[in-house]
């Protein structure tokens, strides 16, 4: 897929050579095989994250609390809001002191933290702006919904309402750079929050009916002309009905109805990020990302949020806004891998900033670390309790990071996601094939005769050629060499154990009942932990 050149990070750190700032005093994505990873303090780093509940990073009374929860989950990031009408409630006056002491309380706790800018859009919605913005509907005006009644939504077409959001945000980038240059708590950055049009598929003010009359913007067909044959197929069917026109308006080319509505939308709310985002980077390029809203069944635009960053307007977002480095999914439904997938389509980095803080969210973090190489997972909400299959799942990665640091884009790293209408899945790797069913199905445990069924969540990681690490909770794994079919395989050896100090300690070999007599991997639901197997052929 081709892009516009990003040339911002190689700007500063050229700027930046003569402030001795290098690309090792501050985190970047870099390109590991045919993977992306995030890279801390010069070393892969894998989110295991933490989102807070929107109100909770407002005090560092109620924050006290909280942190030995999060210790005892092992998370080491926490996912926190920075709010606009907080920092700038007098325009033009900034006050970040609760930041500061967020980040001195973060740093004293050995985590990182990535911010979400609760700035013009929070869900939709213009909430978080300051009393003076809110106060003045005539010179930051509100998106019109199409009976013409004003929402609580800033206009993305007003040049006002651009403005005094980039001055904010490049307020918090510069003083993001002046404290944390070179300590790297500050790891990634998420401009505004769910982007997206409500009740309406499209914005109906003044502005926004003129720009929909005229012809679609030149830079947004030379990207779709350069990039035709690897647009998403949702959005290529959309330009095909109207024979893939070139010249015209908004409707011309892409016919009449919602769907145009929305992509017309999501070009503008694309461009008004770019514009934050370039503005943001300029001063300080940490990594950043924006967040979408999922689309629940039988949602038309406008009854779900119209025109965010969702992977069938994936094309529309990376042709407006090529400064974003991630296209992320929050998840508040079951469709877990089906999204997933469509959010790694065109090389895109998959984050999951935000899922609903359930009992799901330990398998599914093991599986999007291990079958995507995601740059990191994070349940929403995390004050509200304690998750022992996320603390459980979480200790499992991070024991494991060493071992998939050195695997990382390599095709050495698998992952799998089971329940009861998905029992079984198979795996590649090297000469073997692995399959993967929910454990459930041998009818041993509590649990399997249950209506539904607890997840199945594993990742594996070949270490050599015929060895392997397999963690996670809820699976049974049988094998076969797909290049010598004629002979059997068998388990060489199987031990339990954990990584101290980087180092594998054997807890217990396993055999007889365990390995089903030679015959299976076997780790039961609850059991989180990591196995250490090696296989042989046998005629």
């Amino acid at each position: 897929m081709k892009v516009k050149n990003n040339t911002i990070l190689l700007i500063f750190l050229l700027l930046s050579i003569q402030e001795g700032v290098s690309q090792e005093n501050i985190p970047y994505l870099k390109k590991i095989g045919n993977k992306t990873h995030l890279v801390v303090e010069s070393k892969p780093f894998i989110v295991l994250g933490g989102e807070l509940g929107n109100s909770s990073f407002t005090s560092i009374e109620y924050m006290k609390p909280q942190w030995e929860k999060f210790k005892a989950m092992n998370l080491n990031t926490i996912l926190a809001p920075v709010y606009w009408e907080l920092i700038e409630p007098k325009q033009g006056q900034f006050d970040f002191e609760l930041l500061d002491k967020m980040v001195a309380e973060t740093r004293k706790n050995n985590m990182k933290l990535i911010i979400l800018w609760f700035g013009s859009w929070k869900n939709s919605m213009s909430s978080h702006v300051p009393s003076w913005i809110k106060k003045n509907q005539d010179k930051y005006p509100r998106a019109i919904n199409e009976r013409g009644v004003s929402q609580e939504i800033l206009s993305p077409f007003n040049e006002n309402n651009l403005n005094a959001d980039i001055n904010a945000f490049k307020k918090l980038m510069t003083h993001i750079r002046d404290i944390d240059q070179g300590q790297q708590t500050v790891i990634m950055v998420q401009p505004e929050n769910e982007i997206g049009m409500l009740p309406s598929a499209r914005d109906y003010n003044p502005l926004a009916n003129e720009l929909f009359r005229q012809k679609v913007p030149s830079e947004l067909m030379g990207y779709l002309q350069e990039n035709k044959e690897n647009l998403v197929p949702e959005f290529f069917n959309v330009w095909k009905k109207n024979k893939f026109k070139t010249q015209g308006t908004w409707e011309e080319i892409f016919g009449q109805g919602y769907a145009t509505d929305e992509i017309f939308m999501a070009w503008y709310f694309s461009q008004f990020t770019e514009a934050l985002v370039k503005a943001g980077k300029e001063i300080y390029p940490l990594p950043m990302f924006v967040n979408a809203a999922l689309i629940r069944p039988g949602k038309i635009p406008g009854e779900y949020p119209s025109a965010g960053p969702l992977p069938h307007l994936m094309d529309v977002w990376k042709a407006g806004a090529p400064s974003i480095d991630m296209l992320s999914p929050d998840f508040y439904n079951p469709d877990f891998e089906y999204w997933n997938d469509l959010y790694v389509r065109q090389d895109n980095p998959l984050f999951v900033p935000e899922h609903k803080f359930d009992n799901s969210v330990g398998a599914k973090a093991i599986f999007v670390i291990g079958h995507y190489e995601a740059v990191g997972f994070s349940p929403f909400s995390i004050e509200s309790g304690l998750n022992s299959e996320l603390a459980q799942a979480y200790s499992l990665i991070n024991q494991l990071k060493p071992l998939l640091a050195a695997n990382f884009g390599k095709n050495k790293i698998e992952g799998v996601l089971l329940d009861k209408d998905k029992i079984l899945t198979t795996v590649v790797l090297g000469d073997y094939e692995f399959s993967f069913k929910n454990s459930y199905t041998l009818g041993w445990e509590a649990g399997a005769k249950d209506d539904v069924w607890d997840l199945g969540g594993a990742l594996i990681i070949q270490t050599d050629n015929n060895e392997f690490y397999v963690a996670g909770s809820g699976v049974v794994i049988t094998f076969k060499n797909w290049r010598k079919r004629d002979q059997i395989v068998g388990i060489l050896k199987n031990e339990e154990g954990i990584f101290e100090n980087d180092k594998w300690k054997v807890t217990r070999h396993l055999n007889g009942d365990q390995t089903h007599q030679g015959r299976h991997i076997r780790i039961s639901h609850g059991d989180y932990s990591i196995q250490k197997f090696q296989l042989y052929e046998y005629d």
